[in-house]
C-alpha cells in the first residue's frame, strides 16, 4: 500500500499559487470603467434630449431613470445585458440598469413556475436584500442625523 506524502502548509501554499489563475484586476477595473461610463453617457444623452424638449431638471431625471430602467430590462429580456455584465462586471451592475437586470433576470428564470409563485415570488430574489438593507441603513442614518442635530 502506497502512502501519500503530506504537504506542509508552505508547500501547499506554493502549489495553490502555481495552479491559481493570475489576477486580472487591472483589466477588470478598466472594463468596469468603460462599461459604467458608456451606460452613464447613454443616460446623459437621454437627459439632454429630454431637456431639449423643454423639461425641467426634475422631469429630466425622472424620464432618464425610466428610460434607463426600460433599457436594462429590455436588454435583459433579449439576453444581451448578461453579456454586457460579463464584460463590464461592476460597471454594468452598479448603475440603475443593473438594478433593472437584477429584477428581470429572476422573473424570467422562474416564469415557468407561474406568475404568482414564480415571477411574483422570485422577482426580488436578488434585489430584495439590497432594498431591505438600503432602506434600513437610510432609516438608521436619518435617526443618527436627527439626534446629531438635536444635540448640536
Amino acid at each position: 500500500m502506497e502512502m501519500k506524502k503530506q504537504l506542509t502548509k508552505h508547500e501547499y501554499q506554493q502549489l495553490v499559487e502555481k495552479k491559481a489563475p493570475k489576477s486580472r484586476k487591472l483589466r477588470n477595473v478598466v472594463t468596469a470603467f468603460i462599461t459604467g461610463g458608456t451606460i452613464c453617457a447613454i443616460g446623459q444623452v437621454v437627459m439632454m434630449c429630454v431637456g431639449s424638449l423643454g423639461a425641467d431638471k426634475e422631469t429630466q431625471g425622472a424620464v432618464t431613470s425610466i428610460v434607463m430602467i426600460f433599457l436594462g430590462a429590455f436588454l435583459t429580456g433579449i439576453n444581451i445585458y448578461d453579456n454586457i455584465s460579463k464584460f463590464g462586471g461592476a460597471g454594468a451592475l452598479v448603475p440603475i440598469t443593473g438594478f433593472s437586470n437584477s429584477i428581470v433576470s429572476p422573473a424570467m428564470e422562474y416564469k415557468k413556475e407561474g406568475y404568482i409563485m414564480g415571477v411574483g415570488a422570485k422577482m426580488f430574489l436578488i434585489a430584495g436584500p439590497v432594498l431591505v438593507y438600503g432602506i434600513f441603513a437610510s432609516v438608521i442614518a436619518g435617526i443618527v442625523y436627527f439626534i446629531w442635530k438635536q444635540v448640536i
